[in-house]
C-alpha cells in the first residue's frame, strides 16, 4: 500500500483542566500525530500513581484509562514513551458491548534507564469517539505520554464487482495470473503493514512493497516470512485488494502451495469492505478459503488440512460458535491444489480440487449473513499467533507459493 501524498491532520490532544474527562484537537496540517499525556488519565487500577508529568506503576500489572477523539481514519503508530522495566499495550473500546478485548499493540516492551518511544506499527483506529486503557505491568514503570502517529489514510474502495449467479458455467472475470516477474500488480493489490498483533498476537511485520517479503516469480507469487529480518522478529507481507476492488457472490479460487513448518499460518481469504478497525469485526464477515497452518501439516510427505470456515457477529471464532470444516490433502506443501468458494444469496460453499467439503447457509439476518456487501481479498503468510502457534525455533524463512487467484461469474 502507497503511502499517502495527501495533506493529513495533526490533532493535538491538550489537557483543558486536571479534572476535565475529555480533550480537544487542535490542528496542524504537516503532523498526523495526537498525543495522550499520560498525567491526564481518567481511572486508574493497580498501583499506579499520578505524576507531575506523568504516571508511575509501582508494582504489579494496572491500567489507566483516556477518552480520546480519533479525526481521520487509518493505521497508525503507536508510541509509549516510557522508562523502567516491564510492559504496556493498549487496548481499544474497552467498554465495547460485546464485551471483547481489541488488544490493538501487542506488548511493548520497555527496558530503559531514560525515557524512550517503544512502539508498533499499524494499529487500525476509526474516525470518532475512543475510551482506550493503557495497560503496564512491571514494577516502577514510568509512562510519560501516547503518541498516535498516522502512517496511512485508510483507502477506501471505490470498484466493486457483483458477479451473476445464476446461469450454467463459470466465466472467468478477474484475475491475478502472476506471470510478469518483479513486485505484485499495484493495479490488483495493496499491502496491510505493521506488526500491531492483527488481532491474533502474530509477531510479524508486514511489510509495503518489499521484494523479500512478496515477489512475483517464475510465474508464481510468492510470500516470503524471514526470521530476524530488519530488526524485527519476523518480516512477511500482507496483499490485499482494498483500495482497489472488492467482490459480491461469484466463484473465488486460490491455487497454492502451503508451507509445512510449525508457527507458519497461510491464508487466502475475504474480509468485508466496511472494515475500518477492530470494532468493525465480525460485523464486516470474513470467509476463510485457504487456511493452513504448518503444525497440521506432515514435513515430511505435506499432507495436511485446510479449514474453511465463515465469521459473522452471531458465529465467530473468538465465542467459539464459527461454522468450519476441514478437510484432509495428501500434499499441500510440494503440489499445488484449488481452494474454492462459490458464494451467492442463498450461502457460502468450499470445494477443495473440485470437491464439496463446506457449507455456510445462515441467511436469517445481518449479524448472520454480511455477506450480501462486498469482500476484498487477503493472501498472506503469518507466523505464530493463536492458530498459528508455537514458531519452530530452527526455521529462518518459509514461503507461501500462489499459482493465480481466479473471479469468476455464472453465465
Amino acid at each position: 500500500m502507497k503511502s499517502t501524498k495527501s495533506i493529513m491532520l495533526l490533532m493535538v490532544f491538550a489537557l483543558i483542566s486536571a479534572c476535565q474527562a475529555s480533550y480537544e484537537a487542535s490542528y496542524d496540517e504537516d503532523t498526523p500525530t495526537f498525543v495522550v499525556e499520560a498525567e491526564n488519565f481518567l481511572e486508574a487500577n493497580g498501583n499506579i500513581e499520578k505524576l507531575e508529568d506523568g504516571l508511575l506503576n509501582e508494582s504489579g500489572d494496572g491500567w489507566v484509562t483516556f477518552k480520546v477523539n480519533v479525526e481521520s481514519v487509518g493505521r497508525y503508530k503507536v508510541e509509549v514513551v516510557a522508562k523502567g522495566e516491564g510492559s504496556v499495550w493498549v487496548e481499544d473500546y474497552y467498554d465495547n458491548p460485546d464485551g471483547r478485548t481489541y488488544n490493538i499493540t501487542g506488548a511493548i516492551q520497555v527496558i530503559s534507564d531514560g525515557f524512550v518511544g517503544v512502539h508498533k506499527d499499524g494499529s487500525p483506529m476509526n474516525v470518532g469517539e475512543h475510551n482506550i486503557k493503557l495497560h503496564v505491568a512491571g514494577n516502577g514503570v514510568e509512562v510519560d505520554r501516547i503518541n498516535f502517529t498516522k502512517m496511512r489514510d485508510h483507502e477506501y474502495t471505490t470498484e466493486s464487482m457483483t458477479q451473476n449467479t445464476s446461469g450454467s458455467k463459470w466465466e472467468l472475470v478477474w484475475s491475478d495470473e502472476f506471470d510478469v516477474d518483479g513486485a505484485p500488480d499495484e493495479t490488483k493489490w495493496t499491502y496491510d503493514v505493521g506488526n500491531w498483533g492483527w488481532g491474533n498476537n502474530e509477531p510479524q511485520y508486514y511489510t509495503d512493497n518489499r521484494r523479500e517479503n512478496a515477489r512475483v516469480e517464475d510465474g508464481n507469487l510468492i510470500i516470503e516470512a524471514r526470521k530476524n529480518d530488519m530488526g524485527q522478529e519476523w518480516t512477511s507481507a500482507r496483499l490485499t485488494t482494498r483500495g482497489k476492488v472488492s467482490f459480491l457472490y461469484g466463484k473465488i479460487e486460490f491455487r497454492a502451495k502451503a508451507p509445512a513448518k510449525d508457527g507458519t499460518w497461510a491464508a487466502g481469504w475475504l474480509l468485508g469492505d466496511e472494515y475500518r478497525d477492530e470494532l468493525s469485526w465480525p460485523y464486516c464477515g470474513e470467509i476463510d478459503v485457504l487456511e493452513c497452518v504448518g503444525s497440521e501439516i506432515n514435513d515430511e510427505t505435506g499432507a495436511g488440512i485446510n479449514h474453511a470456515s465463515c465469521h459473522t457477529r452471531t458465529y465467530y471464532f473468538k465465542e467459539g460458535t464459527h461454522i468450519t470444516a476441514v478437510t484432509e490433502i495428501e500434499d499441500m506443501t510440494n503440489t499445488y491444489h484449488n481452494y474454492t468458494i462459490e458464494w451467492t444469496p442463498e450461502g457460502i460453499k468450499a470445494f477443495l480440487d473440485g470437491e464439496h467439503y463446506y457449507t455456510y447457509d445462515k441467511t436469517g439476518d445481518e449479524l448472520e449473513w454480511p455477506f450480501s456487501k462486498p469482500q476484498n481479498l487477503i493472501l498472506n503468510l503469518a507466523m505464530g499467533g493463536g492458530m498459528g502457534g508455537a514458531i519452530d525455533p530452527r526455521i529462518e524463512s518459509q514461503q507461501f507459493i500462489v499459482d493465480y487467484v481466479r473471479v469468476y461469474a455464472l453465465n
